[in-house]
């Protein structure tokens, strides 16, 4: 072992036990792995003891910093010895590091049968403030609606149109390509279950039923949660991080009337469009992968699948696609609002409105699968 190395010997003295300190007690000392591994275990051992030590000896040390004081110190508890041999130098540190380190080492929490409760109370009443700010969203919206119907030249049509474009018209490529894709994917799958039995011309109602009714929507507005209720909850954050939303409540501009109401209804407006898109991509796919896995002709296609969906389905997805729409808008602006002004909170705000954007679509999907069963089936 080399003479610098920080280290403990023990000594058996008529009054009880003496512990020698040796080596170089400094951090360039101490920072090695092997050695800070070896020394935590002498102090381990040694705290383990039940006999008490009767006296410390660092006159043998080489050289000693705060550092290697604060090791020393924490392991005496922070509290002196009863019996300490030291040279000024060392008790000039020992004393420096004991004034701003005076105070008890902190008890070491123990799991305590309450702490699932509390903290499972805390998150409920977290959910419970976020729903009770989306309610008054949802009330101001309805508020800033009745106000643009009474004087609609004092609304942000400007806004209402560059959302438009940006939510909608640079949606529709990717939109496309993913409802052509799952319809190609859903189509093939059914085929083989359906080859089995014979019944190959019941694709036609399936995918139908199953891309108009219920995945055309869904997945249009995943798509849109995903893409832009991130950006709104973004471009909203931004503007906390930068201070421009303390800027209009000084100029008395309202913020629900010129953030958050032209993105909701440029979002109704659109998703019920995008989600059409998707459908009619997803019905491309499923054709074409159908006349190639089962000789469907397009032309069957085309004349069995207004016989097989009725209107009404169309109609449900319409209306699903604005409920949705308006909700992606305002879980992305409710958690925009709630940023605060530093980039991890931005970041944070993000994720979670995505997250939620996503979960409440397929919440309020399945509600209205449950209220309308009976409807187009």
């Amino acid at each position: 072992m080399h003479e610098l190395t920080p280290r403990i010997e023990q000594q058996d003295s008529a009054d009880g036990r003496l512990f020698v300190v040796h080596g170089a007690w400094t951090a360039a000392d101490l920072t090695g792995q092997p050695v800070w591994e070896g020394l935590n275990s002498q102090l381990a051992a040694i705290a383990g003891s039940r006999q008490k030590p009767a006296a410390w000896d660092l006159a043998p040390v080489d050289r000693l910093d705060h550092l290697g004081a604060q090791v020393l110190w924490n392991h005496w508890g922070r509290t002196w010895p009863a019996q300490l041999k030291v040279d000024d130098h060392q008790r000039a540190v020992l004393e420096t590091v004991a004034r701003f380190s005076a105070s008890p080492l902190p008890a070491r929490h123990k799991n305590d049968w309450t702490e699932p409760l509390v903290v499972l109370g805390s998150r409920l009443l977290g959910l419970l403030d976020h729903a009770k700010g989306l309610v008054r969203l949802i009330g101001q919206l309805l508020l800033d609606l009745m106000r643009l119907v009474r004087h609609p030249q004092e609304g942000p049509w400007r806004d209402l149109s560059g959302h438009l474009y940006h939510i909608g018209a640079t949606a529709l490529p990717i939109t496309a390509l993913v409802g052509f894709l799952i319809g190609v994917v859903l189509a093939y799958l059914i085929s083989q279950q359906l080859r089995q039995f014979g019944a190959d011309a019941f694709i036609v109602d399936i995918l139908g039923i199953s891309l108009i009714r219920e995945l055309g929507p869904v997945l249009a507005a995943i798509l849109i949660a995903g893409r832009s209720g991130s950006a709104i909850t973004a471009q909203i954050g931004v503007m906390r991080v930068t201070e421009e939303l303390d800027a209009m409540r000084v100029m008395g501009i309202a913020k629900g009337f010129r953030l958050v109401m032209p993105r909701a209804l440029a979002l109704a407006v659109v998703m019920p469009l995008i989600s059409a898109w998707t459908t009619i991509a997803a019905l491309g796919g499923g054709m074409l992968a159908t006349h190639a896995a089962m000789d469907i002709t397009p032309s069957f296609f085309f004349n069995a699948l207004p016989a097989a969906v009725d209107v009404s389905n169309l109609t449900l997805a319409t209306a699903k696609s604005v409920v949705f729409g308006v909700l992606i808008a305002l879980v992305g602006c409710h958690y925009g609002l709630r940023v605060k002004p530093n980039t991890e909170s931005l970041g944070q705000g993000t994720t979670a409105s995505v997250v939620t954007s996503i979960t409440v679509v397929i919440l309020v999907d399945a509600l209205f699968a449950v209220m309308f069963r009976n409807v187009g089936i």
